[in-house]
């Protein structure tokens, strides 16, 4: 007996099909916004979430069960996984920076001085007026101090070999490919505290979740990516392996550093960038470069597309109103007040121009990142219901926030400040 997927006679509104015409309308609109995105006053993230909240407004209309970000944490956390990790290598080879600790000053600033002190601050913020526990606040703080290296690409250095790497762009790439990494030690610090408490874990912490994860990662990233490199090349030499594929060079390598360096317990995210740096080390000036960037990049536009859109879907007027006053008032003093602060702070004595300076502490972009980290705290299951609930829809809403207000600024503040260099 034939078993018909669909119903018989006259059926409309199919939620599945709905889904499937709504997904193409959100393809061709990327389409559109990235064939353009130089020319336009907005970043095509703005289009993304605008689709998102369009997609929330159908859920609800249709009565559809949907993604909970709560019980389908593991789901919101595989997919930022994924965006990430693939941003995080093709941040990785956009850089032509020399690796010479001199030239990474601001980088070792922002990384040592500024994300640190943001961790601290929020974490203040989030005991003495949202009253979460220490545990949450540090979580929320770790959770919401790394630059977003998916939506971070606005404000960046270009594709390889393309322009000159200004100083203010190159310190927020390069930031974004290391904090998210770093952002780490500091979740599970929070979850340490959160739940155990007291003091024994203090040396487990500091030699596994910090000094090991750390550095083996970054290890591990550093010599798959360079032995990718060197096999790719060679490969292609004896005609074994086309170029018309490099693009998925990237899917590929990223899968396989990030896999094997999470097998061994250290920090797949920072394996991930230092993988990028390796690779394009390798036959420095190579095009293979270039087309491997390519193919990250489109793989990271669709997954900036995936999880913007992911995240519109999911508000909520209930959910809005989980974050309560206290965590809507964090997204004005976390962008306007935190991030720019801590990172004059961080430049104190630098001899970066004002300007400069002031573009690096405004474009902290929150982002991926954070709603990936977000959705791992949920999964540990050490939080109260109440503290997740406030601790994933303020993470929420800093995004957005972020998403609006990075993206309405990040085109106009960058001709403005800093013109196209004479050709």
């Amino acid at each position: 007996m034939l078993v018909l997927g669909a119903e018989r006679g006259f059926s409309f509104a199919d939620p599945y099909a709905i889904a499937l015409a709504f997904a193409g309308v959100a393809v061709f609109a990327a389409v559109g916004a990235l064939s353009h995105q130089h020319e336009r006053a907005f970043s095509a993230s703005l289009i993304y979430l605008a689709l998102g909240l369009a997609a929330a407004t159908i859920i609800g209309l249709l009565g559809v069960r949907w993604i909970d970000p709560f019980a389908d944490a593991a789901v919101v956390e595989h997919l930022a996984e994924f965006a990430v990790i693939v941003a995080l290598f093709g941040t990785g080879l956009k850089l032509e920076r020399a690796l010479d600790p001199r030239v990474w000053g601001s980088v070792a600033r922002l990384l040592g001085i500024a994300m640190p002190l943001t961790i601290a601050a929020v974490a203040l913020f989030g005991t003495a007026v949202m009253g979460l526990s220490l545990g949450a606040a540090i979580i929320l703080g770790a959770t919401l101090a790394p630059t977003d290296p998916v939506l971070a690409g606005d404000v960046g250095v270009g594709p390889p070999g393309e322009e000159e790497e200004r100083e203010p762009n190159f310190a927020l790439t390069a930031e974004a490919g290391l904090n998210d990494g770093l952002a780490f030690p500091f979740v599970f610090l929070g979850a340490y505290i959160a739940a155990q408490g007291g003091s024994d874990w203090i040396g487990e912490w500091l030699a596994a979740d910090v000094l090991y994860a750390v550095l083996a990662g970054g290890a591990m990233g550093a010599a798959g990516g360079y032995l990718i490199a060197w096999s790719i090349v060679g490969l292609r030499e004896r005609r074994l392996m086309t170029d018309a594929l490099d693009g998925w060079v990237a899917v590929g390598a990223v899968l396989l550093v990030y896999g094997l360096t999470e097998v061994a317990g250290a920090y797949g995210f920072l394996a991930a960038f230092a993988a990028g740096v390796a690779f394009r080390r390798y036959e420095y000036g190579h095009e293979m470069n270039r087309r491997v960037h390519d193919g990250a990049e489109v793989v990271e536009k669709f997954c900036e597309l995936g999880l913007i859109l992911l995240l519109g879907s999911l508000v909520t007027v209930s959910g809005v109103g989980e974050a309560g006053v206290s965590g809507w008032l964090l997204v004005p003093v976390l962008l306007f007040v935190i991030r720019p602060l801590a990172t004059t702070l961080a430049f104190l004595g630098s001899s970066m121009a004002p300007r400069e300076r002031a573009f690096i502490a405004w474009f902290g972009v929150r982002g991926i990142g954070s709603l990936y980290y977000v959705a791992v705290a949920l999964g540990l299951g050490i939080l109260s219901v109440d503290e997740s609930r406030s601790l994933f829809w303020t993470v929420a809403a800093c995004v957005v926030a972020s998403i609006v207000v990075h993206g309405v600024t990040a085109s106009p503040l960058s001709r403005r400040l800093f013109p196209p260099l004479p050709s």
